[in-house]
């Protein structure tokens, strides 16, 4: 006991410096005892036979010092024994790892063990002064205890080498064990992980680039009541390109690894930094770039920092991009060129067939001859007066707040109501100038105005399953579409002019010698002329104007009286005419004629906007850059040529609205207004409409009703003799469609900057793609935090890092140097590796044999990155 705590207290327990050329500090045996609690050198005895005694007795003694209680607890016989001379004991047939010691001697490096059940058990070393325990037979584990020598009392005490013992290898040796593989198999469970994440990775980034740059539309199969509902959809984006997001972070951060491994382990580089240690960070955790920015300062600027940034960068943003330029979201795309059918039921302005449409309370077998006209009327009054009126408002407006104009194209454009939802918006064409007009006519004014309608039937095709044009009820009323057709459209045109009584005299029945008028039988019963020999007769001075007479083979109307102030009348020769004539008389007395005629013009497109709220038809006419003119479609369509079915539809309508009133002197208040809009002067007034506007836009109902069901050309090709068909048939017209559904892409331009993030990410898989199937395997990644830090406890201090680095020594080159045993460790700059030394008072000694892998990479050239 005595001799076992005297040479307890020669131990130089107080020495701090644990560099591997400091000096020994020798220490009196009469020095106090210092301990460093939890963290002792324990050796132990090797129980002999016969000693059992002995070995208690100094077990007891050693625990009396405090020495074994701490941390490993004296009840398994643990502590610390320094012999004064070594004692000799068998060489063991096994070898024995030993650890390399860091600081002072009496500190525990990691591979020390104090382990249960050791494979050296009963084991001896003759010549170390080691000698491992064996259990015993009470059921407790011995410790294992390594032996410390001092050749002299001014002396360190140092750990004998240990060659070649590699019997029990611990943790961090057994990742790079010279004798197993120095590359992971491809088979290798890692490996293959990682090569499966690789391929996801790309494959799964290549597709989200695919979609973001072809930008395809989903159609119905991305709809409230279709396959994927919307939420739904972006949902499952979301979730996509957050695993290709990790699995890309998981890839890169291998990736990063093992270049930089490859790169410490290069003789020929110049190792790696603690910046570039820290690269790995930057990806797994980007905030790591503002916190430990000095680490950004030091390693961004090398090209595989560059590209750590940069795919950092780009990793962080990746879901974003995702979010902004492949999830579906609402939007218009491209207008593409297609056919749409339409039905056709009948020719254009069959009177019979828009009077059979009407919905009428009173059914033919109540009035079997005029229930049909009377409900068409009807409408035809309705609307006409809707028409008007949001005519009149558009004018009020415009004359409040300044804006009237004297120029045609400039003035308020018709209006109409189809179907109580869309609004009809028609066009003036063929615009002349009244002034340069009336000169040709001396003494008169001229009012020439022609008004194009859209092609109504175009509604109905739209919304025709046939054509699968997603409506926006399909889109939880969120939905629109545009339709631009290559149709002909309904043109009225209204030709008025200022007439004297003696020029009407031949056209006025009231006025020939010795007639006599009953209003209320006109016409029937009042021995009507011969209209077969009227052509020939009664020529007057408008015949030129409105192009009666034989030159021009059209009859000249009649009328039955002249009306009086405010008051309009239409002729009763509309059998025999192609136009239909309105004589109106102003306050002043003035009379004026007009003539109203229907056709169809070429030179007109119609387009339809369709939302939920409702929809707009509208017209686009005389516009050469047009492209979906129906001329284009057909060049040989003709125009202008007059409709005489129009008139059978028309007549309606004007009676309906009480024009026709003034054959009783009814003075009916549309009548009057009508009269109030005459012009007195060759020149459009800026503040109100003129008459032949006024009547134009009354009129636009008949031209959207003679459409509806009717051909998308400008001529009927059935049957003349069949003007109705039993069964509609479909026809064809060309159009463009613009639609808005669910569809990958931008939804502002400024978002196809994320393209770079995409191409970015894509670009970056496939480069660490190609390097992990051309590298044909994994090294152990020495950038991992564990392996690192089991490097690091390793290794000697060095001079070059003391405590946390800082600033330049962030840039501190480092290399992971092989000794002669076979051992790796970390050391600065290209410093020759610490080759062991027979005899010293602290040599450092790591057991952790990678030759293999060590000797393959070491050689080798530097890398690009």
């Amino acid at each position: 006991m005595g001799e076992i705590s005297e040479h307890r207290r020669s131990l130089n327990l107080k020495s701090s410096d644990h560099s591997i050329d400091s000096t020994p500090t020798v220490v009196s045996p009469g020095s106090p005892v210092h301990h460093h609690p939890g963290y002792h050198r324990i050796t132990s005895y090797k129980r002999t036979e016969g000693d059992s005694s002995n070995r208690d007795a100094q077990l007891e003694s050693s625990s009396s010092f405090g020495i074994a209680g701490n941390g490993f607890g004296s009840s398994q016989g643990r502590g610390l024994d320094i012999v004064e001379t070594r004692r000799p004991v068998a060489v063991g047939s096994k070898d024995i790892p030993s650890t390399p010691l860091l600081g002072d001697p009496l500190l525990s490096p990691s591979s020390t063990r104090v382990g249960r059940n050791p494979p050296h058990v009963g084991r001896h070393f003759e010549n170390e002064g080691i000698h491992y325990g064996e259990q015993g037979r009470n059921g407790s584990n011995s410790a294992v205890f390594e032996r410390f020598t001092a050749r002299s009392s001014h002396e360190r005490l140092y750990r004998n080498t240990l060659s070649a013992t590699k019997t029990h290898v611990e943790p961090f040796e057994s990742g790079y064990r010279a004798g197993q593989r120095s590359r992971r198999c491809q088979m290798d469970w890692l490996s293959t992980t990682i090569l499966v994440l690789a391929v996801y990775s790309t494959v799964g980034s290549g597709l989200w680039l695919a979609v973001a740059l072809i930008r395809p539309r989903w159609g119905r199969t991305v709809t409230p009541t279709g396959k994927v509902p919307p939420a739904t959809a972006s949902l499952l984006c979301a979730a996509l390109a957050k695993s290709i997001e990790l699995s890309f972070v998981t890839v890169f951060v291998c990736f990063l690894g093992q270049v930089l491994s490859r790169k410490a382990v290069n003789n020929q580089s110049r190792g790696i930094t603690i910046a570039e240690m820290s690269m790995r960070a930057w990806v797994m955790q980007p905030g790591t770039m503002i916190t430990h920015w000095r680490t950004v300062q030091y390693a961004a600027f090398t090209f595989l920092g560059a590209i750590s940034l940069f795919a950092a960068l780009m990793s962080t943003l990746y879901t974003t991009a995702s979010d902004a330029l492949v999830a579906p979201k609402l939007r218009f795309g491209g207008a593409e060129s297609r056919h749409i059918y339409g039905r056709v039921a009948t020719q254009f302005a069959n009177p019979d067939y828009i009077n059979s449409q009407c919905k009428s309370l009173i059914n033919a077998a109540f009035d079997p001859l005029y229930n049909e006209e009377t409900c068409i009327q009807i409408q035809h009054a309705g609307q006409s007066y809707q028409d008007s009126e949001q005519y009149v408002i558009q004018w009020t407006n415009n004359i409040n707040s300044g804006n009237g104009s004297a120029i045609l194209g400039e003035r308020p454009r018709p209006i109409e109501m189809l179907y109580y939802n869309t609004t009809v918006q028609g066009s003036w064409i063929h615009a002349q100038n009244i002034t340069e007009l009336s000169k040709n006519f001396p003494n008169r004014i001229i009012n020439n105005v022609s008004m194009a309608m859209p092609h109504a039937g175009v509604f109905a095709a739209a919304r025709d399953p046939l054509n699968d044009i997603i409506q926006p009820q399909d889109l939880s009323g969120l939905g629109e579409y545009v339709i631009r057709a290559s149709v002909p459209s309904p043109v009225v045109n209204i030709l008025c002019a200022n007439v004297s009584k003696n020029e009407l005299d031949p056209l006025v029945k009231t006025s020939w010698p010795n007639s006599t008028l009953n209003a209320t039988l006109w016409p029937e019963d009042h021995g009507l002329p011969d209209w077969a020999t009227w052509l020939d007769h009664n020529k007057t001075a408008l015949d030129e104007l409105f192009e009666w007479g034989e030159n021009y083979g059209r009859q000249r109307p009649m009328f039955a009286k002249y009306p009086i102030a405010y008051n309009t009348i239409v002729n009763s020769s509309r059998f025999y005419t192609d136009s239909i004539y309105l004589l109106a008389t102003a306050a002043t007395g003035q009379s004026t004629l007009c003539s109203i005629q229907g056709s169809l013009t070429p030179n007109c497109s119609t387009e339809y906007h369709a939302s939920l709220s409702g929809g707009t038809l509208t017209t686009n006419c005389e516009d050469l850059t047009d492209d979906m003119s129906y001329s284009k479609s057909d060049s040989k369509a003709t125009n202008g040529v007059l409709n005489k079915d129009w008139i059978n539809v028309a007549i309606y309508w004007i009676t309906s609205i009480s024009l026709n009133a003034g054959i009783t002197d009814g003075s009916a208040s549309n009548a009057r207004l009508v009269t109030q809009l005459i012009l007195d002067s060759p020149a459009l007034n800026p503040s109100l409409p003129s008459i032949a506007e006024y009547l134009a836009v009354l009129s636009g109902r008949t031209l959207l009703m003679s459409t509806l069901d009717a051909p998308f050309i400008h001529f009927w090709n059935y049957s003349t003799t069949v003007p109705t068909l039993k069964d509609p048939q479909y026809q064809a017209f060309n159009a463009t469609l613009n639609f808005q559904d669910y569809a990958s892409g931008a939804a502002q331009r400024w978002q196809n900057l994320f393209h770079v993030v995409l191409i970015v990410i894509f670009v970056t898989n496939v480069v660490c793609l190609a390097y992990l199937i051309l590298s044909r395997g994994l090294v152990t990644d020495f950038i991992e935090p564990e392996n690192l830090f089991s490097l690091s406890l390793n290794s000697p201090p060095s001079k070059n890092l003391s405590g946390s680095p800082k600033k330049e020594q962030l840039a501190t080159n480092w290399i992971i140097k092989q000794s002669e045993q076979d051992q790796l460790y970390i050391h600065a700059g290209e410093t020759q590796p610490v080759r062991r030394k027979e005899q010293g008072p602290l040599d450092y000694e790591m057991q952790s044999p990678m030759k293999k892998l060590y000797s393959r990479f070491a050689s080798t050239r530097t890398s690009v990155f």
